[in-house]
């Protein structure tokens, strides 16, 4: 396959829900989002499927270099090739993708955060330069969605901790902050148990609160002339508020269960939230 076609069937595969957002976008944009979304899979996995911490290592510091290769217009990996005119097409800074792997090695040598304060490095690392570097993907014309790009980033990374949180605390990482933890007392071993005492699920109540804050402040950001442009973060952004809904109706039983939407309530989210927009800018021209 080509390097197009690895990457689209490496974001297929996922099951991811970004994936379903980059149904609606132009030709070119959706190629150049679906190897970003590549890109992350394929730094994220090494943390994920490789056990051995110094091999984790030597993976991560090949594909620093194969950024630089990127870069250089001598990208040897699927991705890094399907990436090359990209990065020029849409001016990808390469200290982006460099912070990413920054964030993703944070998993090799950190397995909790003391602090929230801590906790929103590795988010900024791992969601939010994404959303950054996605915000340049989709376009803008106002510099306030760089804001916007930057919060709705750290409310999906928010919203995966808490639906993740078991299975994070089975492969030794527990990113729901100590203090938080001994605030509602809450043993991280708790974390690894299938039950949902009424301590452990005022704690994850404040988690999901702190992530809406972070939908409400991204959407505060928009600039309305840059909506269109954003359609996808939106349509990802209803997709993520839905499982949240979905998280608080099932009363935060994240430990005895994964709570997910299936593929085909994904997809007509994100067509129902298309067409939204679409009226929405429609709506605009009129008045304007």
């Amino acid at each position: 396959m080509d390097p197009d076609q690895y990457c689209q069937q490496k974001a297929a595969a996922s099951g991811s829900s970004f994936y379903y957002s980059f149904l609606f976008l132009p030709e070119q944009r959706r190629r150049a989002i679906t190897a970003l979304y590549a890109f992350c899979r394929e730094v994220d996995d090494v943390v994920d499927e490789v056990s051995e911490t110094e091999a984790a290592r030597m993976k991560m510091a090949w594909w620093r270099a194969e950024v630089e290769r990127l870069f250089a217009g001598q990208a040897n990996h699927p991705v890094g090739r399907a990436l090359a005119p990209m990065v020029e097409a849409f001016d990808l800074p390469r200290e982006h993708f460099h912070e990413i792997i920054n964030g993703m090695e944070m998993d090799i040598d950190h397995a909790g955060y003391a602090t929230f304060a801590d906790l929103e490095t590795y988010c900024w690392r791992v969601a939010s330069v994404v959303g950054l570097l996605s915000a340049e993907i989709f376009g803008y014309e106002d510099a306030g969605t760089r804001e916007y790009a930057r919060d709705l980033g750290m409310a999906f990374q928010l919203t995966n901790i808490l639906r993740d949180v078991r299975e994070d605390a089975m492969r030794g990482r527990i990113y729901i902050p100590g203090e938080e933890l001994d605030a509602y007392g809450v043993k991280p071993g708790e974390l690894l148990q299938p039950s949902t005492p009424e301590h452990v699920r005022r704690l994850f109540e404040a988690q999901a609160q702190r992530a809406r804050t972070y939908y409400d402040r991204a959407f505060a950001a928009l600039p309305s002339g840059d909506r269109h442009a954003q359609r996808s973060g939106i349509i990802m952004a209803r997709i993520y508020l839905t499982l949240l809904d979905e998280i608080e109706r099932d009363g935060y039983r994240v430990l005895e269960h994964r709570v997910a939407l299936t593929p085909l309530r994904k997809l007509w989210i994100a067509w129902r939230t298309a067409r939204a927009e679409a009226r929405h800018r429609r709506r605009n021209k009129r008045a304007a």
